[in-house]
């Protein structure tokens, strides 16, 4: 069997793009690290933006330019050096976001919802 190589073609390289995803945080935010955040300039830049129901999840939503989708979560990522104490658990990408980086397709789609428990069984 004849394994193809996946070849980056000079055209495509350079070319800088935006990606649109959404990183969920471990736990909340404290009240310390929301005061925090309202001083570090990176996260006040429009690229990333804060989604929170207090003491319950935070998440950010992110609009990064960049070559490839994993060097905007690399780039995103890396704000979180400057925020002692908060840890990034997931990055998600959801079917509105699949849609704008141009991945939903038939290869591509979101995950169904979860069935309901059925009350006859």
């Amino acid at each position: 069997m004849r394994r193809r190589r996946l070849t980056t073609s000079p055209e495509i390289m350079g070319i800088m793009r935006k990606w649109y995803f959404t990183l969920h945080l471990q736990e909340p935010l404290t009240e310390k690290q929301s005061n925090t955040l309202d001083h570090l300039d990176r996260f006040n830049d429009g690229r990333i933006g804060l989604e929170e129901v207090p003491g319950v999840r935070a998440k950010f939503t992110c609009v990064f330019e960049a070559e490839t989708l994993t060097a905007a979560i690399r780039e995103a990522l890396d704000f979180f050096e400057d925020f002692p104490g908060v840890l990034v658990r997931s990055v998600e990408l959801d079917a509105l976001e699949l849609d704008e980086n141009g991945m939903a397709t038939p290869a591509v789609v979101p995950a169904p919802p979860p069935l309901e428990d059925d009350p006859a069984a």
